[in-house]
């Protein structure tokens, strides 16, 4: 995936580069930031003196482990966006709203760690042999829009400083849930996996709505 990422972001600098040259009259920047989003790029065009238009892409991918719905997970969360946002800055003040879509392939991906000789799925107590290995996912809207507030700092009108609070909003998740041990295809396994699989999108649906923090660096051509 980060290969993938790679090449996505080598391809957006050369399209934001391209893009400042061409617009380089009407104040185009571009930077790169981190926030909890992940790493990114982000270019700026700025038409008028107090409103921008900022387009960008964040990808990053960490692990975590723990218990989700009474299993035991190995897991990895994997960040993945592209966004395009309009900024609103406050005259004689580095303070500005913003709002924007964003494309949203951020995951939870999952499978189960130890849980000993016996595995509780679903609330049920079952060998862990029988059930095997215990695969999760989740994924959120393709589509999600944004709103926060932001602070942007300039020093001689070319190097500058962002800082970014808000919301992405994810929506609900889409969990899905499989094994391939001997149980599988049991019904009254299936069942157990059901609610097993209700109890996980329960505990992801905190993250439905994402928040976001972010510190970003950028230059201005103009």
């Amino acid at each position: 995936m980060m290969k993938t990422f790679s090449l996505r972001l080598c391809a957006l600098l050369i399209m934001l580069t391209a893009a400042g040259t061409a617009v380089a009259d009407h104040n185009f920047g571009i930077g790169v930031k981190a926030g909890t989003l992940g790493i990114g790029v982000e270019g700026t065009w700025r038409p008028l003196p107090y409103i921008d238009l900022r387009l960008g892409a964040n990808q990053y991918d960490y692990s975590d482990n723990g218990l989700y719905g009474g299993v035991n997970y190995d897991a990895e969360i994997n960040l993945d966006s592209y966004y395009v946002t309009g900024n609103f800055r406050f005259p004689l003040s580095p303070f500005r709203i913003t709002g924007g879509l964003y494309s949203n392939g951020n995951e939870f991906n999952a499978v189960s760690g130890d849980n000993g000789a016996i595995i509780i799925i679903g609330g049920d107590p079952y060998p862990a042999d029988a059930v095997g290995t215990v695969s999760a996912g989740a994924a959120f809207d393709s589509t999600s829009p944004y709103f926060g507030v932001g602070f942007d700092f300039t020093v001689l009108g070319k190097v500058g400083m962002n800082l970014d609070f808000g919301v992405l909003w994810q929506g609900s998740p889409q969990v899905s849930i499989a094994t391939d041990g001997l149980l599988a295809g049991d019904p009254t396994f299936e069942a157990s996996l059901e609610a097993e699989r209700a109890d996980l999108e329960n505990e992801l649906s905190d993250y439905k709505a994402w928040p976001v923090v972010s510190l970003g660096f950028v230059f201005n051509f103009l």
